[in-house]
């Protein structure tokens, strides 16, 4: 036990120094990660950021150019694929189609010498836990939908016993129904089997609904890693914070007066602690409030409706305060201003995000 609650569990998987480059060009660039023992870790982050090699190293397909990968504290940093206890879903699922759902699942197990009634019953047990109808035992592949395809990978994953599954952003052929369908039932077979997940994505929804934590690569580096909620609400950059929702951001510079924007002097929170001469004030959209007749708060702005649109469960305004665009979301329901009315915008200091930039 550590002071203030239980020690968090002990790494599985360790990243140490990892480098990689092709032709010169760094693409990983020194990342040290330590992946807990079941949990459901994600790694996110832009196009060319990093994502794809790095996965590529965790799963023996690539070799680092410097640092070692560690599982259970073994060295595994040249090991083949074949040789390291992982396995890996690829978005491409790769399925074999000429086999039936039974031979695809089975195949890890035929391969490993396991006699036939006990290679039936195991993937059999397995097409349950993924929700497989077990009538599709003998069906053949092709005739599968992408979501079925999907639960046979996944099951045929399961089936190598492996102590870490990668994922290679495999809901991102599906339509966003169905993503949000398998995510939660991929979210709820990593608690039943205890497994360690290793999930790749460009989808910060599924990230954010599916993991324990999530890691933010930004140019072969991680830029930060933590809980969703330490991520949106924390974040240590202004690019972690754009890379979670929108932004209502404040470019600030010091004086002997403080911090201010052409003068404006926004009210920032009491406990904010920020070296240098230049600083970002991020507000999120959800922290803006219409002021009422008589209402005050601590920062105010006079601002005018310029759009309003429909997201689902909110609306967003787009409004306009000194010389630039702002962003309110409002649940639905609530009463909104028309396009061309003033407003006035207030918010709180510690509804402020003040960073370095």
């Amino acid at each position: 036990m550590t002071e203030g609650g239980p020690a968090a569990p002990a790494p599985v998987l360790e990243l140490r120094g990892l480098v990689k480059g092709f032709d010169g060009i760094p693409v990983i660039r020194g990342i040290d990660l330590a992946i807990r023992e079941g949990e459901f870790l994600s790694v996110v982050g832009p196009s060319g950021s990093g994502k794809s090699t790095l996965l590529r190293l965790l799963a023996g397909l690539e070799r680092p150019d410097a640092g070692e990968i560690l599982l259970r504290e073994r060295v595994m940093t040249c090991l083949t694929p074949q040789e390291r206890p992982t396995c890996l879903v690829f978005q491409s699922l790769a399925l074999f189609p000429h086999k039936s759902v039974g031979g695809n699942i089975e195949f890890p197990l035929k391969v490993r010498g396991v006699p036939g009634r006990a290679r039936r019953d195991r993937a059999r047990a397995l097409m349950a836990l993924v929700q497989l109808d077990p009538a599709y035992y003998r069906r053949n592949i092709r005739a599968l939908s992408g979501g079925e395809r999907q639960r046979v990978a996944l099951a045929r994953a399961l089936a190598y016993d492996p102590e870490v599954l990668f994922f290679d952003e495999p809901l991102s052929a599906l339509d966003q129904r169905l993503r949000r369908s398998l995510g939660a039932e991929l979210a709820a077979l990593q608690r039943a089997t205890g497994k360690t997940f290793v999930y790749i994505t460009h989808a910060l929804d599924e990230a954010m609904g599916m993991s324990h934590r999530i890691a933010v690569l930004n140019a072969g580096r991680i830029a930060q890693i933590g809980t969703p909620d330490e991520l949106y609400a924390q974040p240590v950059d202004r690019f972690v914070a754009e890379t979670f929702g929108a932004l209502n951001v404040i470019a600030l510079t010091r004086d002997a007066g403080g911090w201010h924007e052409d003068g404006w002097r926004p009210v920032l929170p009491p406990d904010a602690q920020i070296a240098g001469e230049a600083a970002v004030a991020m507000i999120r959209p959800e922290a803006l409030r219409l002021l009422g007749p008589g209402e005050t708060a601590a920062n105010r702005l006079e601002a005018e409706v310029m759009s309003d649109r429909g997201l689902g469960a909110h609306h967003r305004l787009e409004l306009r305060a000194r010389g630039r665009v702002w962003l309110l979301d409002l649940p639905r329901g609530v009463p909104r201003p028309a396009p061309g009315a003033t407003v006035a915008l207030g918010w709180d200091p510690a509804d402020t995000i003040l960073r370095a930039r």
